[in-house]
């Protein structure tokens, strides 16, 4: 296939979904990765598209949202391994708020399975995936419809939620910076989250390696109020994500890295960097080692705190 032939069916799949990931670009036109971000270059410089990590979106800058069909087509293995990883965190009997997105509904699937759980929501999609779970209860928001995302938004979401206590809120957006933290395009939405945040003890934060690094209008999670962040592993490429990370480590944001080994990535040259404080913070790969962050959060349970400081003991 020649380089414009290869283009215009990249700039094609773009335009019928949005959003669509490199790696699923350079499967429909059959070349490798580097060919395709060649590709996603060429067609950002003339104003066709815009590149993200690990993907290509229609152009539009801070205002634009993708809608729900959209974005359930990008990065969808990533997704499924952050769901796998943020479920282990609950357990039986718990009360959790799981916000809206497409991160959040693989979760909400996952959730099904545990026991005694009470999940407050303002996504129909992720009462959805739990509506035939006879052990979960779940607690809808009011509000208006946001058909886009399938989100209650709106006052009556919000006020609904006003006097709630839960153990942990999970929350995706769409974008996320050691700066500003997690940000999304749309105020309603933003809105309804920052209420969902006030309403737990810790906020976990689901996010794929192509949201970290990019910044939307609306800050919904602010880094020094994110307990966790949950993520995949980024490219050995994506020096910008891999900087993030590290930045969010610093600022005390526990880190989980799913599907670490799986990918084949790493994290190692993070660690050389020169730490903070003395508190260190570990990176916690499902399936691969451990890599060792630094940070200086006050949220770090004392077991890992324990276990951190016996580790550092050992290797001196």
């Amino acid at each position: 296939m020649f380089a414009a032939e290869r283009r215009q069916l990249i700039l094609e799949m773009v335009r019928a979904n949005g959003a669509v990931s490199l790696r699923e670009l350079a499967r429909v036109v059959q070349t490798s990765e580097v060919t395709v971000r060649r590709d996603v270059r060429a067609l950002e410089a003339e104003g066709l598209l815009d590149r993200r990590h690990g993907g290509a979106v229609l152009p539009g800058g801070f205002t634009r949202e993708s809608g729900f069909p959209q974005k359930s087509h990008l990065a969808t293995a990533e997704k499924t391994a952050i769901a796998d990883v943020a479920a282990s965190l609950v357990e039986e009997g718990e009360a959790v708020v799981v916000g809206a997105g497409t991160t959040t509904q693989e979760l909400a699937r996952r959730l099904a399975r545990v026991p005694g759980l009470t999940v407050v929501t303002n996504s129909l999609l992720v009462a959805q995936a739990l509506a035939h779970a006879n052990r979960v209860e779940v607690v809808m928001t009011g509000g208006t419809l946001r058909g886009s995302n399938y989100a209650l938004v709106g006052s009556g979401a919000e006020q609904s939620l006003q006097g709630l206590r839960v153990s942990r809120a999970f929350l995706s957006g769409s974008g996320l910076t050691a700066e500003r933290g997690l940000s999304t395009s749309n105020m309603l939405s933003a809105s309804v989250d920052r209420a969902l945040v006030q309403a737990a003890a810790e906020v976990v934060v689901l996010a794929d390696h192509t949201k970290l690094g990019t910044d939307t209008m609306f800050q919904t999670v602010p880094t020094d109020v994110m307990t966790r962040l949950v993520t995949d592993e980024p490219p050995p490429h994506d020096d910008r994500a891999a900087t993030e990370l590290q930045a969010l480590a610093d600022q005390g944001v526990q880190i989980t890295v799913a599907g670490a080994a799986a990918s084949g990535g790493g994290m190692d040259g993070m660690q050389g960097r020169r730490p903070r404080r003395d508190s260190p913070l570990p990176v916690q790969r499902r399936g691969g080692p451990t890599a060792q962050l630094r940070s200086t959060s006050p949220l770090s349970d004392p077991g890992e705190r324990e276990r951190a400081r016996v580790a550092d003991m050992r290797r001196r």
